[in-house]
């Protein structure tokens, strides 16, 4: 089987350790556009919110006040580097959601979809516990490494995205960009500045920690690089780091209208 040199830290909430989350969001180009679009739609959820692949419950801490949070992981997630006892996360099989029907006023899916076997399913169970015209705000890699081998199935373009959130219940899809492609640039130098400072057999090391030199020095300038970009909000539509979606769950009427003729929803460029 494949060895996978080194899997992705697991993400802590920002309160542990906020100077150090925010050094990672801006070296980890990630994360830190995860974080980008993540943080102000949370500001905007009300009522019971159901964070669906929790881990560590990062993002609980961005809630309003008043909401109320619940989080489901698999069984294993300790194969993905995550807790397997937290307090507000529910243990499940992956398969079936262990909640009631139009149970959740909104959910979160950060960096899921791509490990689920069956992502139709999972995001059917999403919609089936979440209100009708509650949003589903969720996260994709695009030009990502393979990670957490070997349980990572699949990228998703914009336009699989939008057809797997319209069949399975949902509609006012919102799809954007996460980064450009000189961040995905930035980030593959990094990653490759990383596996350099940490050859696996020591006749490599004479060779690969000389090379981390100039790698590291390009690496870190294409960093500068990236974020002097996006911050004048320089766009690749066709080679992003990820995806982060907004859609809203469909009503009953809605989605039997919609059955016959997939045209209710409308994908935002």
């Amino acid at each position: 089987m494949f060895e996978e040199k080194f899997q992705p830290i697991s993400v802590k909430p920002p309160s542990d350790s906020p100077i150090l989350f925010k050094m990672r969001c801006w070296i980890d180009l990630q994360l830190g556009s995860i974080v980008r679009h993540l943080r102000p739609e949370m500001a905007r959820l009300q009522g019971k919110i159901l964070d669906v692949g929790a881990g560590e419950s990062p993002w609980r801490e961005w809630l309003p006040q008043g909401c109320s949070y619940q989080g489901i992981d698999i069984v294993n997630a300790g194969d993905y580097g995550m807790s397997t006892h937290r307090p507000d996360v529910t243990y499940y099989d992956g398969v079936t959601v262990p909640f009631p029907d139009a149970t959740y006023d909104g959910v979160i899916c950060i960096e899921v979809l791509e490990h689920a076997v069956d992502p139709q399913g999972l995001l059917s169970e999403i919609a089936r516990v979440l209100k009708h015209g509650k949003p589903l705000l969720l996260t994709v890699p695009w030009s990502a490494r393979r990670h957490h081998i070997p349980h990572d199935y699949h990228r998703f373009t914009r336009e699989r995205l939008h057809q797997l959130l319209q069949t399975q219940g949902f509609c006012d899809v919102r799809i954007c960009e996460r980064g450009n492609d000189i961040s995905v640039i930035a980030n593959k130098m990094i990653v490759l500045t990383v596996q350099l400072l940490s050859p696996m057999r020591w006749a490599d090391v004479f060779w690969s920690i000389p090379l981390s030199i100039p790698v590291g020095t390009m690496a870190a300038i294409m960093l500068c690089a990236a974020h002097a970009s996006m911050y004048l909000g320089r766009v690749s539509l066709e080679d992003p780091l990820g995806y982060f979606v907004y859609a809203v769950r469909k009503d009953n009427q809605v989605l039997k209208n919609s059955l016959a003729n997939l045209t209710n929803c409308h994908l935002v460029p």
